[in-house]
């Protein structure tokens, strides 16, 4: 009984109202529980009435292409406007997009649309457009439909009528295709047609969707539209639901990808510390260090005088940011940044502690974190923790006892004492690890995989790199998770497509509802994996058809 009724006022993130005189004048205004200004009416009535609803969303790969251009002046004095740089004309660009080099890269990163790439093996901006619209979740069969077009495979289009698909090799890919479709087919008003676009988008108003299913159905026959092609045409109309693009939507996409890949393909450095600083896209900090890597760039160690707060990258290395520590306050970072800029580098712990207000717990998490590692040359980590908690207490004392001739406490930076230390044994490597892992959040200084080589000692394990030199044999593969999508079966049973990493390159892997069902629960992200599987090529792409998991 309750079903389909509101159950509380909620206020769409980005949506807004424009109208020409003050909008109370066409529809009540309250305020929201936040006390912003919010309609009284929902989204689709605003509509329905004739406002003007505008979507305003944020986008985060629009900053990474502003910092790459940014960090290219400053490093090489290029000044790139990618207002009049053409990148759909670069070869270099197309090429990464058809290898599906994309990680990073706007919109074409997610395994599922790097795979596309690589099955489709086309990299200019025309397919590229087709390819962010026909990646929709309902899709796959006409996926593998358009694949098959791509590579030769003859065809003719379903009705003559329908000769306006030839464009997107006689299947519907954008919204507006339904429109077209509809009206041509089924005789449908432009009205009618895109009522019914909409409907089939948004997964509402089933009743309608109904009642102009059936429209279309008589429509189609009344003009001679044979039952199976009618029933074709409306599975392709279903493959829409829930979520699809218009062209220019799709066309406006394409280019922020192609803007991106043009910065990954000629400023690899520059462009991988823009994504991570910027808190990447489909990934972790993680697996874009582990693509840095890949790509040939060095990762170098937080350092007190030549780390950013944000990454920075320049020929050939990426220096982690300081942002990447955790618990410290970015105030502090900006503080510390502009102490430096002002007064030049630290020359050590002891004038790093002069010169700043940093807590004793932040200056303990950048010391663990290496940060002056290549600075303090006369003491190692555990000598400046030690250095650090006697600076600390000494300090403390002399606050209490030290007044000026006022009889007020003198500030603390007068009676600073200098750093001491006695003789103490350095880290070793697997404390070290430890530190990477605890104050920046992964390691850095080997690939966590390295770690478990001893466990393989005795099996054949075939390198991500080597996979295709496997095709249609069962091998046994080491994978560190990366990324998962979960997905249902035409049979409603749940599957998963999973991308691991070794050492060497990615695992696209897939398992099936069987496998799923099996170990799916063994899963996460913060263990490496022994796979077994089948190794798969389809059109140059290579997967795995995992038949068993065991965590390492």
């Amino acid at each position: 009984a309750i079903r389909d009724i509101p159950r509380h006022l909620s206020l769409h993130p980005g949506g807004m109202v424009i109208t020409p005189q003050p909008i109370w004048n066409y529809v009540p205004v309250e305020k929201s529980s936040k006390r912003v200004r919010v309609l009284q009416w929902e989204k689709d009535q605003t509509e329905e009435a004739g406002l003007v609803k505008i979507d305003i969303l944020g986008n985060r790969s629009l900053a990474v292409i502003r910092d790459t251009l940014k960090a290219v002046n400053n490093h090489y004095g290029i000044v790139l406007d990618l207002t009049t740089i053409d990148p759909v004309k670069d070869l270099a660009t197309q090429e990464l997009i058809a290898r599906g080099e994309t990680m990073g890269v706007f919109y074409v990163e997610s395994p599922a649309m790097r795979l596309l790439q690589k099955r489709s093996g086309v990299g200019d901006f025309e397919h590229l457009v087709l390819h962010t619209s026909i990646i929709r979740p309902a899709s796959n069969r006409y996926i593998n439909l358009y694949l098959r077009r791509l590579k030769g495979e003859p065809w003719e289009p379903l009705h003559p009528n329908l000769s306006l698909l030839n464009d997107n090799y006689g299947i519907m890919v954008y919204q507006e295709d339904v429109t077209r479709v509809a009206m041509a087919l089924a005789g449908f008003t432009l009205q009618e047609a895109d009522e019914l676009r909409k409907i089939v988008a948004k997964k509402h108003k089933k009743k309608r969707l109904m009642d102009l299913k059936e429209k279309f159905f008589q429509g189609a026959v009344a003009r001679g539209v044979g039952q199976e092609v009618i029933d074709e045409i409306w599975e392709m109309i279903s493959s829409f639901s829930g979520y699809s693009f218009c062209k220019p939507h799709s066309a406006s996409y394409a280019l922020v990808s192609y803007q991106s890949a043009f910065l990954k393909a000629h400023f690899p450095a520059e462009f991988m510390a823009a994504v991570i600083s910027n808190q990447g896209g489909y990934y972790s900090t993680f697996a874009y260090i582990s693509e840095a890597r890949r790509m040939g760039l060095a990762i170098l160690p937080p350092h007190i005088n030549l780390s950013q707060i944000q990454y920075t990258g320049r020929e050939g290395w990426i220096r982690i940011g300081l942002q990447q520590i955790k618990g410290i306050d970015h105030h502090t970072l900006k503080v510390i940044i502009k102490e430096r800029e002002r007064e030049g580098d630290y020359k050590g712990l002891e004038d790093f502690l002069r010169r700043t207000a940093t807590s004793f717990a932040e200056t303990r998490s950048l010391i663990l974190a290496g940060c002056f590692d290549q600075v303090e040359k006369g003491l190692n980590r555990p000598e400046m923790l030690w250095a650090l908690e006697h600076y600390q207490k000494q300090n403390l004392i002399t606050s209490r006892v030290k007044k000026s001739s006022t009889g007020e406490t003198l500030p603390l930076t007068a009676f600073k004492s200098p750093l001491l230390s006695p003789s103490l044994k350095d880290y070793d490597t697997k404390r070290l690890w430890e530190l990477e892992e605890e104050h920046l959040g992964f390691l850095i200084s080997a690939h966590p995989l390295q770690l478990y080589q001893e466990k393989l000692k005795g099996r054949q394990v075939v390198k991500a790199s080597e996979l295709h030199r496997y095709v249609g044999e069962e091998v046994d593969a080491m994978g560190w998770l990366v990324t998962a999508k979960v997905v249902p079966t035409r049979r409603d049973e749940p599957m998963e497509f999973l991308t691991f990493e070794d050492t060497t390159g990615l695992i696209e892997t897939v398992l099936f509802p069987d496998a799923y069902a099996r170990f799916a629960r063994l899963i996460s992200y913060n263990k490496p994996y022994l796979l077994k599987g089948k190794v798969k090529e389809e059109w140059g792409a290579i997967t795995m058809e995992v038949k068993e998991v065991r965590p390492l």
